[in-house]
């Protein structure tokens, strides 16, 4: 592992990079939702190329990430399939939002979650992680400046650490909160607008989840995630949090 990670402006230079995550996560989608069914065969590199309007290594690239992660596979001479396992009939799911007392939950088990995987993150993070964490931050810096917040970059942004952990459970686990994680940063962020500085707290929030990451600072990757799901959580519900012992709804 190098021992001097990439910095963010560094990393965000790298534009061919931001284009292989958007097409990896395009063709993911495109499996996840049946587009391209298990143990099919994916269109060739050309085809896929000029479908979504970038280069052939781009292609080539996104690809290789899918064959990492074990959601595609290679046949010599035959091409790349899809894998069975990654039917959308296996996928961890959750129940859909119905209340706000679902959103609490959802930041309940998010602190359960994300800053034991931020911890890991510090732990085994490599070049790569550093600069897909460093990137979506770019993202949020580039929201922030037009005071804008992008719950997608943001959620793009826990999920590159998520994915820094080399856990799969970890990453599987976001993909299936994903819908009700957006509802959740969608008011955040609403709640953030107006005379205040809260965007740019929120963004240097993010940058000291960063930063401890890319220092290998485990104890504190850990730290300030939680801290920043806490606040995020008490924004949105301005500290008056419900008490789930009460009712089931």
């Amino acid at each position: 592992m190098s021992e001097t990670p990439a910095s963010p402006d560094s990393a965000l230079r790298s534009r061919p990079a931001k284009l292989v995550d958007r097409v990896f996560e395009e063709l993911r989608q495109r499996i996840e939702q049946g587009n391209y069914p298990p143990d099919t065969r994916l269109p060739g590199e050309h085809e896929l190329a000029a479908n979504l309007g970038v280069s052939r290594p781009i292609v080539r690239d996104a690809l290789s990430r899918l064959r990492e992660q074990g959601i595609v596979y290679s046949r010599q001479g035959a091409g790349t399939f899809v894998r069975a396992s990654v039917s959308p009939q296996t996928h961890l799911a959750y129940s859909p939002v119905k209340t706000i007392a679902d959103i609490q939950r959802c930041y309940e088990f998010r602190l359960t979650l994300e800053p034991d995987a931020a911890y890991f993150a510090a732990q085994r993070r490599d070049d790569t992680a550093i600069r897909r964490i460093a990137e979506a931050l770019g993202e949020l810096r580039d929201a922030t400046s037009h005071k804008l917040h992008r719950s997608d970059a943001d959620f793009l942004f826990h999920r590159a650490v998520a994915e820094a952990a080399n856990n799969h459970y970890y990453t599987a686990s976001m993909d299936a909160l994903k819908p009700h994680i957006a509802v959740g940063m969608h008011l955040h962020g609403l709640s953030l607008m107006g005379p205040s500085q809260q965007l740019q707290r929120v963004f240097a929030e993010h940058e000291r989840i960063y930063d401890a990451i890319a220092r290998g600072d485990a104890a504190d990757a850990k730290a300030t995630m939680r801290l920043h799901l806490e606040g995020s959580r008490d924004r949105l519900f301005e500290g008056k949090v419900l008490d789930l012992s009460i009712g089931r709804d």
